[in-house]
């Protein structure tokens, strides 16, 4: 099947999660046209996997360049020229519109190219609820061919904020087993605990959301019983103050702000316990990859994260805000390496969950569905 995959090019869980399902079904044979502002960080040379990017002129009478206008016209250029046989584009704005616009000026040129919406989180919960983007989100959402949700959670909001009279299928976010075991290095644990400390880590972009704040109240209060460092993998909008707060703690010497990174995994793997303070998280995929190393996970219980992590087996789950609640549950998992070593287990076990082999179906199924109502 040719498919082509909108998406945002960015570290964010919807890139990751979009390049990662292009890779997977390059692999298996299928055709993948990316089509997008930049090359996706994780996107990798593939004979199958074809880049296309859409490029908005500087012309002065805009203040702001119409991207989803361009983005339209590349995607009716691609799906001519490449045959594409469907569009999966991932975040609603503006992707889910700009696919029904070349849907209806393919369609004028007797072309038929369904196409399907993943919602990943702030295209609903946070950008999509602002008013001047509800009617064009719903309508969109209402014409395109199949709507997915990561997470169940994500589901219930969507139909709570819009109103929204279609179905819509939850397929979980997924990641690739085989790239994360076997990931911990001694030599690199050594070189962020030199002396044996539990080494805590946090990966985000940084933004209000995500409490970051409430990641280095914990860990100070985590550091006073016990020697610890923490790593903070990522950036956005929030990081400099973060580092400004930092230095004036007493703990800054114990924590290292390590900036984006590929492939944080890398780093993950060598850790002790993943730490994530969200307000509320779509599904939680950093959590999942932080599992998928076998690293247990300390996080609060907003949105889909219950759904990932399975509290007292593969982490500790904590209401949103309570910083005391996250240091006793990160001391009740660090502090005896027998208990350690259960969550361990209970990570990779539940990782196994929702790795690639079992959620890639979901969607290859969900195309051949799309494509017969198309042909019917």
């Amino acid at each position: 099947m040719r498919i082509g995959i909108v998406c945002y090019p960015t570290f964010g869980g919807s890139g990751v999660v979009a390049t990662e399902l292009g890779m997977a079904l390059a692999h298996k044979g299928h055709t993948i046209h990316f089509i997008t502002y930049d090359q996706p960080v994780r996107m990798r040379a593939h004979p199958n996997v074809f880049y296309h990017e859409v490029r908005v002129s500087d012309y002065p009478l805009f203040d702001y360049q119409p991207y989803e206008l361009v983005l339209t016209s590349k995607l009716v250029d691609v799906a001519k020229f490449a045959g594409l046989d469907l569009l999966h584009v991932h975040y609603a704005i503006p992707h889910a519109s700009a696919a029904w616009m070349a849907q209806q000026i393919l369609a004028a040129q007797g072309i038929a190219l369904p196409f399907i919406t993943t919602l990943h989180g702030t295209d609903i919960t946070l950008v999509g609820r602002d008013p001047s983007f509800e009617p064009v989100i719903t309508f969109s959402m209402e014409r395109s061919d199949a709507v997915t949700a990561v997470s169940e959670s994500l589901k219930r909001d969507t139909y709570t904020h819009f109103p929204l009279r279609r179905g819509i299928e939850v397929i979980p976010n997924f990641i690739c087993l085989q790239q994360y075991i076997g990931r911990a290095d001694e030599s690199l644990r050594r070189r962020y605990a030199p002396n044996g400390e539990k080494l805590l880590v946090h990966v985000s972009n940084f933004r209000p959301v995500k409490r970051v704040d409430d990641v280095l109240a914990m860990f100070e209060l985590v550091s006073a019983r016990m020697p610890a460092r923490l790593l903070l993998i990522g950036d956005g909008p929030e990081r400099q103050r973060l580092e400004s707060q930092c230095r004036q703690a007493s703990t800054c010497e114990s924590v290292q702000f390590l900036g984006k990174m590929t492939q944080p995994e890398e780093v993950v793997a060598s850790c002790d316990l993943f730490v994530l303070t969200s307000e509320t998280e779509s599904f939680g995929l950093a959590a999942l990859e932080a599992m998928a190393c076998g690293v247990p996970v300390v996080c609060t219980d907003g949105g889909g994260l219950p759904e990932v992590v399975e509290h007292g087996v593969s982490g500790l789950l904590n209401h949103v805000g309570d910083v005391r609640a996250l240091a006793e549950a990160a001391m009740a998992i660090l502090g005896d390496e027998s208990v350690h070593a259960r969550y361990r287990a209970g990570a990779s076990l539940q990782a196994r969950r929702f790795d690639l082999e079992q959620v890639l179906p979901r969607y290859e199924s969900l195309y051949q569905q799309v494509r017969a109502q198309v042909n019917a």
